[in-house]
């Protein structure tokens, strides 16, 4: 049965990933320019579904003639390795190193990681659980062709701009149509889960850890500010009521923010203290996602003035105000 839907001339299509995310949606938008936004993750049951999808839209993958990415995770990015050399891939800078695995970009930024891993308290044997070499068999090794950023208009996406939308991934971007109110979302906004706000390294000249939980939230906030009527997005179903939905994240953001704040309470804890009471029996399974998630609500804590960081040995230790 087929998985293809459509609104307009934006047609999804739904691709398996190995990931426990689940499926992932690209997007095929017949405009001036025959465009696919994302590319799944790389696997050969991921190509040829998205043959078979796309053949029944009656093209084929050498029809295809400019990919957008929305950011860089390798369900967003793998099967960008089966097209032509000769493909536009346009996307945010802050996927370029990423995409092409950039061997020396992850030598550069070892110390950051080390000096993050022990600010944060984590234990050497649970730091040797990260391996984003797993993750990385499923990505892509390919180079934007063409950069883009806030405002600007994609050549042959007709009535489209692109917006950054940090967070979730440093390299994210969404796509706005305000003609009829459509946004290709990404995983910016997910009708089902909140997507994970990832630690990552500075880039570009930035000297202090991004702060994606902070990121994310202004990033919600930009999307508030759009006359919204669908939202399609990188996971699961679209999104009739994305202002609801939005005011529905902030809630329970902030209440698992203060689920955070009463365990400090009752004891001042490193970051990975509160990581293992807070996700008890998958931290071990998903080390970074859960890092990150950890972070975020500390971050979010800081922000709003309810906790503050005590340096011990180099650990930042986190007591409630």
């Amino acid at each position: 049965m087929s998985k293809l839907t459509s609104t307009k001339d934006v047609y999804k299509i739904t691709l398996p990933t190995p990931f426990a995310v689940g499926d992932v949606n690209v997007y095929v938008v017949k405009g001036d320019t025959l465009t696919l936004i994302d590319a799944g993750a790389k696997t050969e049951e991921a190509w040829q579904s998205f043959n078979e999808q796309l053949g029944q839209l009656g093209y084929k993958p050498s029809d295809i003639e400019q990919i957008v990415i929305t950011h860089h995770h390798p369900d967003h990015v793998g099967l960008l390795d089966y097209f032509s050399k000769d493909i536009p891939i346009i996307g945010h800078p802050k996927n370029q190193p990423w995409i092409s695995q950039d061997k020396q970009f992850f030598v550069d930024n070892e110390p950051f990681y080390k000096d993050l891993f022990n600010q944060l308290g984590l234990d050497p044997a649970f730091v040797a659980l990260i391996d984003m070499d797993e993750e990385f068999k499923y990505s892509c090794r390919r180079s934007l062709t063409t950069t883009t950023g806030e405002g600007d208009t994609i050549d042959g996406l007709t009535g489209f701009k692109v917006l950054e939308t940090p967070g979730h991934a440093q390299s994210h971007i969404v796509l706005y149509r305000e003609e009829d109110g459509m946004l290709i979302a990404g995983d910016t906004l997910l009708a089902k889960i909140s997507p994970n706000p990832l630690l990552e390294p500075p880039q570009f000249g930035e000297t202090a850890r991004p702060r994606p939980l902070i990121q994310y939230n202004n990033s919600l906030r930009k999307l508030l500010t759009l006359d919204l009527s669908k939202v399609v997005t990188g996971h699961g179903d679209d999104i009739v009521n994305p202002h609801d939905l939005i005011q529905e994240r902030f809630v329970s953001q902030k209440e698992r923010a203060y689920y955070v704040l009463e365990m400090i309470k009752k004891k001042p804890m490193t970051a990975f203290e509160v990581c293992t009471q807070l996700f008890p029996r998958v931290y071990l399974k998903q080390p970074l996602f859960t890092v990150s998630e950890t972070v975020g609500q500390l971050d979010f804590l800081e922000e709003i003035g309810e906790i503050k960081i005590e340096v011990v040995n180099g650990q930042y230790i986190y007591h409630a105000n």
